[in-house]
């Protein structure tokens, strides 16, 4: 941070972005298209954020691919060439390594760097910004593009510092691989990690076990390899595609029914999701327009649902163990799978039902339940995320007068749109709870927010604008719009982690808003066109812009490992 000739604070900096995954890469790119000095801090090493860190064995995307993109720049689109209906992580990767190198993104992403805290200075209205590697910064805009699913966690499992094999966690999997020939492996959990890694570890190890919580819903991806010919029509019809996503409560492509699951006959409905299971995809509850409203019409998926399982599955103790009971099918998130319930048709592979027998302990050479010790010498842990809060949580954030934002979401977040949160002026998050979402084709939702940001940037750099802050009324309508959309769905029915039910002692509030990507889209619109109701904009001080209060100072930044330094535009 400088000072001018008065005496005023310049910022070194004037925006920071953490995380460099598809919200920080089109975070920085909007940014300097706005001509505003832009940093990311990226705690990995390499863009990628999300699909940088879950390398696992089979770790795939549940939205096709030409849908999961960036739909800002038509010509990307037609350069760029999807190999399968569902990426893989390699090749999203890889995507998001070709959108940094286009539009030359990688000299304002300072790589293995994890941001440590972020306080709101209320003397010169500034933030500053301090990384574990020293960097200590200033800027007037923090954008927080951290993730949803960034924040990986291990249960506390008694005894589990004594175990002498390997251990792996499928959200910071290695980089090079792990080769399981010859291992007995222990899988604990079976989420969506859990459901794409367990085949791909059965076919190399030489047994493995699966202890399963709660049973999982999931449905076959039918993937498969892009023709030329199918290429090519994905990128002629690209226009049309974009305008379906946006109009979509999901942010996707897939055909929603129009009708209740109960209004026709068991014969109709029997055919419908047949038609859904058969075509792949997580899109067997859009068969009809009520399965996340009714639980007759969920009921009628779900036991569709276990009797494929009971088809699929031989052993029909196994089966009945594998078929979820008592939870509402989408109100977890719907996994979708290549082989998964076939998995336990071989030999060497054996379910553990936690819920029967709770792990009570990790030995030096096994996993043992109330029930027997299962030995092992290689433990995976498919344990999930502290979703939507956990990364920001892990960051020291104080806004005005110190307000630590742990402690004011200690009860469960509270934002404004999922953008903002009061007592925080120029803090933003993108995708944030309170925001649709992980209930959308989250690139979709990451997009209309990084535009929409970029609008209301321009409008207070053009203003003369100092300060945005969500106001505390409009935080407090907007949680409670949330949650009155939440109690009409089923989603409220599930523990899962919507609501932060997968980590103890979190507190249990439906995190994502559930009325749909079109209705989100038109709200924030109406925010804007109403000159950003429910924000306060406070004016710069009289003769001095915004504009001319900060600077870029390459000097301000410590040099790279890869020899780039901050502050560039």
């Amino acid at each position: 941070m400088r000072a001018d000739e008065r005496g005023d604070a310049i910022a070194d900096l004037d925006v920071v972005v953490v995380g460099a995954g598809f919200s920080g890469l089109h975070a920085l790119h909007r940014m300097r298209g706005l001509g505003l000095a832009t940093r990311v801090f990226e705690a990995g090493g390499g863009v990628g954020g999300t699909w940088f860190w879950n390398r696992y064995p089979g770790a795939r995307c549940d939205v096709e691919s030409w849908d999961y993109s960036y739909s800002f720049d038509p010509e990307l689109d037609q350069e760029w060439e999807w190999s399968e209906r569902y990426p893989a992580q390699p090749e999203i990767r890889a995507y998001l390594d070709h959108v940094a190198d286009r539009y030359r993104l990688r000299d304002g992403i300072t790589l293995d760097t994890r941001v440590t805290s972020a306080h709101f200075d209320d003397g010169t209205g500034l933030w500053r910004v301090r990384t574990d590697r020293g960097h200590d910064v200033t800027a007037r805009y923090v954008v927080m593009a951290t993730g949803c699913l960034s924040a990986a966690r291990i249960p506390d499992f008694r005894g589990a510092e004594r175990f002498r094999g390997r251990t792996y966690h499928t959200g910071q999997w290695p980089e090079d691989g792990v080769d399981f020939r010859g291992s007995h492996v222990a899988v604990i959990g079976t989420g969506s990690s859990g459901v794409q890694a367990i085949p791909l570890i059965a076919e190399q190890a030489t047994s493995v076990t699966v202890f399963q919580r709660t049973a999982t819903f999931s449905v076959p991806a039918r993937n498969r390899a892009l023709s030329p010919q199918e290429q090519r029509r994905i990128k002629e019809t690209y226009p049309e595609r974009r305008r379906l996503t946006r109009d979509s409560p999901t942010g996707t492509t897939v055909v929603r029914g129009d009708r209740s699951a109960i209004e026709v006959s068991p014969e109709e409905r029997r055919v419908a999701f047949e038609q859904r299971w058969e075509h792949g995809g997580s899109g067997l509850p859009a068969a009809f327009d009520d399965v996340l409203l009714n639980p007759r019409s969920n009921d009628a998926a779900a036991e569709f649902v276990r009797s494929k399982i009971r088809e699929i599955v031989e052993d029909p103790q196994v089966a009945e163990r594998l078929c979820p009971q008592g939870v509402p099918i989408g109100a977890k998130r719907l996994c979708v799978d290549t082989g998964y319930y076939a998995t336990y048709n071989a030999e060497h592979v054996e379910l553990v039902d936690v819920r029967e027998n709770p792990i009570e302990e990790i030995t030096a050479e096994a996993v043992r339940t109330s029930a027997r010790t299962h030995p092992c010498d290689a433990i995976v842990f498919a344990t999930g995320y502290d979703a939507m809060t956990g990364a920001l949580a892990r960051i020291d954030i104080r806004g005005r007068n110190g307000l630590s934002l742990r402690e004011k979401w200690s009860a469960g977040p509270v934002t404004y749109l999922g953008l903002a949160t009061a007592g925080f002026p120029n803090l933003f998050v993108v995708a944030g709870p309170g925001s649709p979402s992980v209930l959308t084709n989250v690139v979709v939702s990451i997009e209309h927010h990084v535009e929409w940001l970029g609008e209301l940037l321009t409008r207070v750099e053009s203003g003369g604008i100092r300060h945005v802050e969500a106001t505390e009324e409009a935080e407090a309508r907007w949680v409670e719009h949330v949650n009155e959309l939440a109690v009409r769905t089923l989603y409220p029915q599930a523990n899962s982690w919507y609501l932060g039910a997968n980590v103890p002692g979190k507190p249990q509030v439906f995190m994502p808003y559930p009325g749909g990507l079109v209705a989100y889209r038109e709200t924030c619109a109406r925010v804007a066109e109403r000159d950003y109701e429910g924000f306060t904009l406070t004016p710069a001080p009289v003769g001095r812009t915004c504009a001319d209060s900060a600077a870029p100072l390459k000097e301000a930044l410590p040099t790279t490992a890869g020899g780039e330094r901050g502050g560039t535009r």
